[in-house]
């Protein structure tokens, strides 16, 4: 599974706009249509674009507070069970999280969240994430500016 300089270049273009038809980007990247649909299949058919997804506006949908939740995971309750972050992590997707990483060191599970205002941010955090067996403690950052 190689991929050259020009598979990148389609690729990058691709990033920038998945909507971009075939004669797009035959323009832009300077090469023929058919190399670049053929590219395209082949990149596909590797497995190396997985997806074509969009980029949404949350401010416009209301979700103006972006968060990482730190986790660390408690991995015997007090009923002597155990449980893995595996385990945390997927019930913690099923509750709303954008995105759930098992991450290594200091914390054990980072969250992703995005909620219209710090109201929905505490109910996500104190009324859904702590009461999942296996939360011990969180630490959450509210971002200020992404770039």
């Amino acid at each position: 599974m190689t991929i050259d300089e020009k598979d990148q270049k389609v690729l990058k273009a691709l990033v920038e706009n998945s909507k971009a038809r075939t004669s797009q980007l035959s323009k832009e990247l300077k090469m023929p249509i058919t190399t670049i649909h053929n590219r395209i299949k082949k990149l596909e058919k590797l497995g190396i674009i997985k997806n074509y997804t969009v980029v949404l506006d949350y401010k416009k949908l209301g979700k103006d507070i972006l968060s990482y939740i730190l986790v660390t995971v408690m991995y015997t309750l007090p009923s002597g069970e155990k449980i893995s972050q595996e385990q945390v992590a997927k019930k913690i997707k099923a509750i709303g999280a954008e995105e759930v990483s098992i991450v290594t060191g200091g914390t054990d599970i980072i969250v992703k969240v995005r909620v219209k205002d710090v109201d929905e941010l505490n109910d996500f955090v104190i009324k859904k994430l702590r009461a999942i067996d296996g939360v011990d403690k969180t630490q959450t950052l509210i971002v200020l500016s992404s770039f």
